[in-house]
């Protein structure tokens, strides 16, 4: 052991330092000897069923828990371990749980984690080995404590116990704390730690005893999968001891994760790093107290009985190649020069921490992705193949709430909770397959964990990485752009150039910062919360001139699909809720459910007669559907798509269109008569009413009077009169340059995704995976309109039984009178009772006021009707202050919807 004081680790290069740091390396080496020559048990042979329902590979925390609950739930599965339970990452975690996070969604899974920890030994019959002793977050900064104040409101709308306390307050739960180093903490009791290998113990044990089985020293050499007429279908795995046959796999291999799929030419974004902590010796009076998460310092503590577990993540991690196959109980040694930033800010929050020695070392390799986010859900190569893995070392606590949701989404074909930032289908598979660009941005995540999360914060990491037809002419007119699902867009438009630059790494790896911080600084004016964007008025001032004038939106990285074929008819009939064996001039708003109703796409579907064979303008044999959904879940659309066809035996192809075709959207009051001047059909009302569509052409001349084919719907996302025109991509520049210059005179101007995204809240407009997901219905959204009422379609049955028995949650729209900003997440309150949180929030400019969309439900869990919306009294929590706010079934902003018809 060797102390570590505060004097030597700032002398840092003096004979103390460096003969600490030779101390340091002799004892990691022992240590990390010692661990790597634990091997796997080879000495007995397995005994193998020929047959499972379900097989899990990887007896890690995430395997475990997956093999727990669908053993619970009466499902045959077998979990596979090639070397003994818990080796490669779960063996050496913290397990450290907290509950807080700025997400419900994670927050509802580390609850599910932590609610179904206490109740495992009475389950089970074993100790899992936890330990409530609360958790503490340290905010050095208002900002930072602001951060905290928004946990805390969606944790108490969530009922997650927390209290935001001063230092004084704070030093008394962790007395080693200096007050005078922060200036408040946020305080979650209910939080806690987890022992690895009991909690593996427990569940294994759990799952054997209601019919599971656990097989360790036993290799899977191999995934078994034959070509069908769906695609690459999984019918068992082979092992050295013979094959089991089963038609679904769980991947739960962590690390090792990418290598189990790569050779069916399935790719998962995932890295490994070594991630690394250090244990103290003895520290009178530390144990029972509560762990600390210490994000300005990037520090963590973890009580461990009388000692301190401490790590965080350092700006500089160190980045593994593939880690070998026999790598089970292994350590690598700890770097100290990467190390010690967090030495550096435990002390200073801490002081006597550095008064004590260091008893032990933990480097290990933990598995990380390129949003921080593990990967779970459906292969997108080999149906049957479903992940659970890529835990960025936070399996520990995610384990149970995703391991729940692994095991229903096996038995259900779907997850109980909207757990589309978990989907691996929220990447693309152009993104899956380039190292480069996860590597870069699964180190921007890893450095930034501890960051504070804002609304509008962009990466900085794996830019320009696909980039529309119409990216030049957005950069040329000094567009901020933005990155959703690989693709760059414009956010809104500025008075200077701000262009992103390659990664700089953040300076690490002999890498050295950008001078050109231009993009940098415009994006820390987004970065706020008791105050608005410093952006505010300038994407205010694109919102109203597309009410009062007319604006352009480049929407070029929507999804465009299209599906042809014998059975279009029937696979439309199926996926669609609102009826699409409609007119060829007709374009339909409509939504594709899941089983129990929950919307997973939102889309806008327009009939094709068989045309002259252009991108636009397509030909084939049978019936042809266009489809259009929103750029930021395009994959996960055409995946969810594709995978019904596929169920169900479509005769139909698919087409993913999206890069081949631009969409150029004009909208408000001028719109019509800026685009009649180019165009060539007639715009009035009645050859081309709202939801509208015709292949036409415009001429351009900016182009010296070229005439360019192209698609044209009249269709609307904020609310106004207004067109989408789908270009094919080398024309898109012209047209749009054609539309700038004939609309100058009417005042046409540039706008972005967050003037558009402003404007649909407004008008009560939906945003999937915001206030519309696969947990909601469009009962509740208030989209009943879409959904048909005769023929059969998937959800329906859902559907028809809430129509007749009702709903226990509704979409309500709230307003604020203050001048105040909301972000999301803020808690909902009627009558003094929180009842929900905003899902979606924005600044309604033409309303002047803030507008955020919450379901909200009744505190008894009954049904919910108009009455008890319009009979309460509201108010929204932010910051930990609540403002009144007034509650509307329906946006307040044109109620009637006369601007769509082009009535002002």
């Amino acid at each position: 052991m060797w102390k570590i004081s505060r004097k030597t680790l700032l002398q840092g290069q003096t004979s103390t330092s460096l003969s600490s740091n030779t101390k340091r390396k002799a004892k990691i080496a022992k240590a990390t000897v010692r661990w790597s020559s634990a091997k796997a048990d080879t000495t007995a042979v397995p005994q193998i069923p020929s047959n499972a329902d379900v097989v899990i590979i990887g007896g890690g925390s995430a395997g475990c828990h997956t093999l727990y609950h669908l053993a619970k739930r009466g499902v045959k599965a077998v979990l596979l371990e090639r070397a003994k339970l818990t080796a490669g990452t779960t063996w050496h975690t913290a397990g450290l749980i907290w509950r807080l996070r700025p997400n419900d969604v994670d927050i509802e899974l580390l609850n599910n984690s932590r609610n179904m920890l206490m109740e495992l030994e009475a389950d089970t019959g074993y100790d899992p080995g936890w330990i409530q002793n609360g958790g503490i977050f340290i905010a050095h900064t208002e900002k930072r404590l602001d951060e905290y104040r928004r946990l805390a409101t969606v944790g108490n709308a969530l009922g997650i116990e927390n209290h935001i306390l001063g230092p004084e307050e704070t030093q008394k739960l962790f007395p080693l704390l200096d007050p005078k180093s922060f200036i408040g903490a946020l305080y979650s009791p209910g939080d806690g730690v987890i022992d690895p290998a009991m909690l593996c113990t427990a569940l294994t044990r759990g799952a054997v005893k209601n019919g599971g089985k656990v097989i360790e020293n036993c290799n899977v050499t191999e995934l078994l999968v034959e070509d069908t007429g769906k695609g690459k279908q999984l019918i068992g795995v082979a092992t050295p001891y013979g094959n089991i046959k089963t038609k679904t796999v769980v991947n739960t291999t962590g690390v090792w994760g990418r290598d189990l799929v790569h050779k069916y030419g399935s790719h998962l974004p995932l890295i490994p790093m070594k991630h690394s902590y250090i244990v103290s010796e003895t520290i009178p009076g530390v144990r029972g107290i509560p762990n600390i998460r210490d994000h300005d310092y990037s520090t963590y503590f973890r009580i461990q009985g009388d000692a301190i577990c401490m790590g965080g993540y350092e700006p500089n991690p160190i980045l593994l190649e593939p880690v070998p196959d026999d790598f089970h109980f292994g350590l690598y040694d700890l770097d100290w020069t990467v190390f010690d930033v967090h030495l550096n800010g435990a002390m200073k929050l801490c002081p006597s921490y550095g008064d004590y020695g260091v008893k032990s070392t933990i480097c290990g390799p933990e598995s990380f992705t390129p949003d921080h986010k593990p990967l779970m859900g459906p292969d997108t190569q080999v149906n049957g193949v479903f992940h659970n893995c890529g835990f960025n070392s936070a399996g520990m606590m995610f384990g149970g709430g995703c391991g729940e949701q692994t095991a229903l989404w096996l038995i259900n074909g779907k997850p109980d909770l909207p757990m589309f930032s978990f989907d691996l289908r929220r990447f693309t598979k152009a993104q899956n397959r380039n190292t480069q660009w996860i590597r870069e941005r699964s180190h921007e995540s890893y450095a930034k964990n501890y960051s504070m999360v804002f609304k509008y914060d962009q990466p900085l990491a794996g830019r320009n990485f696909q980039k529309d037809p119409l990216h030049e002419d957005m950069l040329a007119q000094y567009a901020f752009m933005e990155e959703k699902q690989g693709w760059e867009r414009p956010g809104f438009f500025m008075k200077h150039k701000a262009e992103v630059l390659p990664y700089d790494w953040y300076g690490s790896y002999g890498h050295k910062r950008h001078n050109d911080r231009a993009y940098e600084d415009a994006l820390e004016g987004d970065l706020k919360y008791a105050e608005f964007s410093e952006h505010h008025k300038l994407i205010g001032e694109e919102a109203l001139a597309c009410r009062n004038a007319a604006v352009i939106f480049n929407m070029s990285y929507f999804c465009k699909l299209i599906m042809e074929g014998p059975d279009a008819q029937k696979a439309a009939d199926w996926l669609f809720s609102a009826n699409t064996n409609r007119d060829t001039s007709k374009t339909v708003y409509t939504c594709v459910l899941n089983n129990t109703g929950g919307v997973e796409a939102d889309v806008t579907v327009s009939r094709l007669d068989s045309g002259t064979g252009a991108v636009h303008d397509p030909k084939f044999t049978g019936q042809g559907y266009y489809i259009v959904a929103g750029g930021a879940s395009a994959y996960y659309t055409y995946a969810t798509l594709l995978a019904e066809i596929r169920e169900k035996g479509f005769n139909v192809s698919l087409r993913d269109v999206t890069a081949d075709l631009g969409v150029i959207s004009i909208q408000g009051p001028h719109s019509r008569d800026i685009l009649q001047r180019i165009i060539d059909c007639d715009l009035s009302n009645e050859n081309l009413p709202p939801n509208g569509t015709q292949v036409t052409s415009i001429k351009c001349p900016t182009a010296n009077g070229k005439q360019v084919g192209l698609r044209l719907l009249r269709v609307s996302f904020v609310g106004e009169l207004g067109y989408e025109l789908h270009v094919p991509k080398e024309h898109c520049s012209a047209v749009y340059q054609s539309l700038l210059a004939v609309g100058k005179p009417l005042g046409v101007r540039n706008a972005g995704y967050r003037a558009l995204y402003s404007l649909s809240s407004e008008k009560g407009y939906h945003l999937w995976s915001f206030d519309l997901r696969p947990d909601d219905t469009p009962i509740e959204a208030g989209l009943g309109f879409t959904c048909r009422k005769n023929g059969d379609y998937k959800g329906k049955l859902a559907i028809e039984r809430q129509r007749k028995e009702g709903i226990k949650k509704r979409l309500v729209y709230l307003t604020l009178n203050e001048q105040v900003p909301i972000w999301g997440l803020e808690g909902v309150y009627r009558n003094g009772e929180a009842v929900g949180f905003l899902r979606r929030a924005e600044y309604g400019y033409a309303l002047d006021k803030s507008i955020g969309q919450a379901y909200v439900s009744r505190t008894d869990g009954g049904f919910i009707n108009e009455k008890y919306i319009t009979e309460g009294t509201y108010e929204v929590d932010i910051l930990g202050k609540r403002y009144k706010a007034e509650c509307h079934l329906r946006s307040p902003f044109d109620p009637e919807s006369k601007r769509v018809m082009g009535i002002y």
